[in-house]
């Protein structure tokens, strides 16, 4: 069950009869909240329902919470109640209700925490997209943990989700990786290329592109002028960058469903419908935009030039479609993906940026705006701060094999996927992340990833422990946790499926790995507790039953440890 779920459905139920006894109207109810109270001294579940609704009763907050109060204290699970400062209403539920809590997450298993709550909305999860020119960086790590990280929460609350990356195959870089793919071409047919010129992309990852061409050409492309073999060496090259990329991410257990080209959207002709598209409704016109602010960039040009209208839509400033030479600029492609997007019966269109795409948030919500019409189409952008890399307080230094930067498999290949997931979303989002290979890997509580699956592999340990000691499961008495480091825990475990909830509500899961941290915590506490008191402890041979209900107890804190981990994307570690 999901418990606070349960308490705000009695909460509203109460709610619309009061406003029935008022003779008004039900008022809107979806701004009522029951959720933890800041200090446990004031009880179990907190709402605000009189704060928010006092104008539509007509009444001080304070004497609407009176009168749901008096409502409230006839409910069967609800002990007491109590109105805080000017119209909360703090409640303390029964003790009868701690055991169902446990009895279902028992029951429910690997599904305690899922929900309907996305009602299979259709969300479309855009993640990584970097450009296919060499290895992912630790910057793209972030991003690629957390849009997975993102993707699983909304699987788990009931949203059908797609997982997409978009290549951008038809910009100038592609050609600049093709040109030094081909620089490696020469070198690998034998020819001393000497350092690599600026503008050329230097890592040796591109080297076995260069044998790939000369083992499939041989002499052949040195015959030809850069017109003729530039196709042909585009299409090796991206392919095997791309090839490169999905091995990286596949070290981090990131699979994503659609790889998406920009390449296929000029040969579609998507590019051009789509522009005729805003042009008829009006949102295209020519005309001049003002200099940007600062120090112009070489490349403004002060032309009449085709704008789409996105100051109409919320943006900042009008946007150009087409280039100087005629052909389409990088925007124009991200209005025609965001179509495709919209035709394709996405509702939630989600994007995962680096911190320093924050001036497309606008852009992207003025071009959903524009071509969704009728549709209701929500654009959410989260944003990934950079990542410092340190081993012992000290920076790390780039990769050889890079060229330019530290890349992601020489993160992986050091401390592991599940280290490295666990830790990148052990920090929200929006935060710096400071990520340093000796405190990643310590086995100590100050590592957060070790402190939580310590705690699973603690669970994993005594229950083994039990099978070979014959004892077998059986029908637990919940009613018999009593200790206040047991009553904590069930507390924290009924907290699970609202921060499922909550995190997916506000696309944010790092939620789920502190709330995870803090589980681990509660655990770990009333393992050492049962040290001091071994009456507490899991295992007691001489009595059964309290034996049968300790182990089911520790089933239910495995799945909840498991189910958090599997939304960040971590394997549970079953030994340590």
């Amino acid at each position: 069950m999901n418990l606070f779920s349960h308490f705000l459905e009695a909460i509203r139920t109460d709610v619309a009869a009061l406003a029935a006894e008022a003779g008004i109207a039900t008022p809107d109810l979806s701004k009522i909240t029951a959720e933890p109270p800041r200090d446990a001294a004031h009880g179990d579940i907190s709402t605000n329902a009189a704060m928010v609704l006092a104008k539509s009763f007509g009444k001080p907050p304070r004497a609407l919470a009176e009168s749901l109060s008096e409502k409230l204290k006839s409910h069967p699970d609800i002990a007491e109640v109590e109105i805080a400062g000017p119209g909360f209403i703090n409640l303390r539920v029964k003790d009868a209700i701690w055991p169902r809590v446990l009895e279902s997450a028992l029951a429910l298993g690997n599904a305690y925490g899922r929900s309907a709550m996305g009602g299979g909305l259709k969300a479309n999860v855009e993640y990584v997209s970097a450009n296919p020119t060499g290895p992912l960086h630790v910057g793209h790590c972030r991003g690629a943990v957390f849009g997975d990280a993102l993707a699983q929460l909304l699987v788990e609350t009931g949203y059908d989700v797609t997982r997409e990356y978009y290549i951008n195959d038809a910009g100038t870089q592609v050609d600049t990786v093709a040109r030094s793919a081909f620089l490696r071409y020469r070198e690998a047919l034998g020819e001393d290329i000497g350092e690599i010129p600026a503008g050329l992309y230097p890592g040796t990852y591109l080297v076995p592109v260069g044998q790939a061409l000369a083992k499939e050409y041989g002499q052949k492309l040195l015959a030809m002028a850069e017109p003729e073999w530039m196709p042909l060496v585009r299409a090796r090259t991206m392919q095997m960058m791309m090839d490169m990329i999905r091995d990286d991410l596949a070290a981090l257990n990131i699979r994503q469903e659609v790889f998406f080209s920009e390449k296929s959207l000029h040969d579609s002709g998507e590019v051009k419908e789509t522009v005729q598209q805003l042009r008829d409704a009006g949102h295209i016109y020519e005309g001049r935009l003002p200099p940007p602010k600062g120090e112009l960039p070489e490349d403004w040009e002060d032309r009449e030039q085709t704008l789409f209208r996105a100051t109409a839509f919320g943006d900042d400033i009008d946007r150009p479609l087409l280039k100087s030479d005629g052909s389409y600029t990088y925007f124009a492609s991200d209005v025609a993906y965001s179509r495709n997007k919209i035709r394709r019966g996405y509702r939630e269109l989600i994007y995962v940026l680096g911190a320093d795409h924050g001036g497309y948030v606008k852009r992207l919500e003025a071009v959903a705006a524009a071509l969704a019409g009728d549709q209701q189409v929500q654009v959410i952008v989260r944003l990934c701060q950079l990542v410092k890399l340190y081993r012992a307080g000290e920076p790390v230094r780039m990769s050889k094999r890079a060229g330019e930067f530290v890349t992601l498999r020489d993160v992986v290949d050091e401390v592991g996927a599940d280290v490295v997931r666990f830790m990148m979303l052990y920090r929200k989002n929006e935060a710096p992340l400071d990520f340093d290979f000796a405190k990643v890997t310590e086995q100590s509580k100050d590592n957060p990833v070790f402190y939580v699956q310590y705690a699973h592999a603690r669970t994993c340990s005594v229950l083994r422990n039990a099978a070979e000691d014959g004892i077998a499961e059986g029908a637990a008495d919940f009613r018999i946790l009593t200790d206040e480091a047991e009553k904590s825990l069930i507390r924290r475990i009924a907290e699970y499926p609202r921060q499922v909830e909550a995190a997916a509500a506000a696309h944010e899961p790092h939620r789920i790995a502190f709330y995870l941290f803090e589980l681990a915590g509660e655990f770990h506490s009333l393992w050492n507790k049962g040290k001091e008191s071994p009456q507490l402890r899991f295992i007691i041979k001489e009595d059964v039953n309290t034996t049968i209900t300790r182990l089911a107890f520790l089933r239910v804190i495995r799945y909840v440890l498991a189910n958090g981990l599997r939304i960040l994307g971590v394997r549970p570690a079953d030994e340590m």
